[in-house]
């Protein structure tokens, strides 16, 4: 049996996920939860081979969850299935050991083919976005102006990101100004939107 773990923050899509995989006979779904810390929890309790994430989702983001994995050395194997069908978020994805990322309009049936790929020591990415992925442009930002510019977009002033990560007002303000720059905005906000978007934050 393959146990599968799933974390997926809409009530919903959760019981219709959990409800479709139970249907086939070689799966056992373990747990369910609906943020990312309690999905490490469970991990942590139980053992899955399997972690279906999506990756927004509170507390901790499916990247964040599937990279905690990694550093724990946990032995669940990550597969993304989220509506977020964007390059930057699976480059992201691939760095923090997801071995397989699918989009939520995808079939059934390619759901439970990917997990037993996935299972047997394989990958399985989204034809379209491994595609994209590979034509696309790479993300130019490092991960101190992803760090920034995120809490820009949060409406934060430089003074209170400098508190939060620990650097002078200036060194934000210079990361900030770096980000700007390489992304061709007009300002922070349209820089983190513009981040977003391509899926890079």
């Amino acid at each position: 049996m393959i146990r599968i773990l799933l974390a997926e923050d809409q009530n919903m899509v959760l019981g219709a996920m959990a409800a479709l995989l139970r249907l086939e006979p070689d799966f056992e779904v373990v747990g369910a939860a609906t943020n990312g810390k309690e999905a490490l929890a469970l991990c942590e309790e139980r053992a899955p081979d399997i972690v279906l994430t999506d990756i927004e989702m509170p507390l901790m983001t499916g990247l964040e969850l599937a990279a905690r994995l990694k550093e724990r050395r946990l032995p669940a194997k990550v597969i993304v299935v989220t509506t977020f069908g964007r390059s930057g978020y699976l480059r992201r994805a691939l760095e923090a050991g997801v071995r397989g990322y699918l989009l939520k309009d995808a079939p059934v049936d390619s759901l439970a083919a990917a997990i037993r790929a996935v299972h047997g020591g394989g990958r399985a990415i989204a034809p379209e976005l491994a595609m994209e992925s590979w034509s696309g442009g790479g993300d130019p930002l490092t991960e101190r102006e992803r760090q920034v510019l995120r809490l820009a977009g949060e409406g934060r002033s430089s003074a209170d990101i400098a508190r939060q990560v620990h650097l002078s007002e200036g060194t934000v303000r210079n990361y900030l100004s770096e980000a700007i720059s390489k992304l061709n905005a007009a300002n922070r906000v349209e820089a983190y939107r513009m981040a977003r978007d391509a899926g890079w934050l």
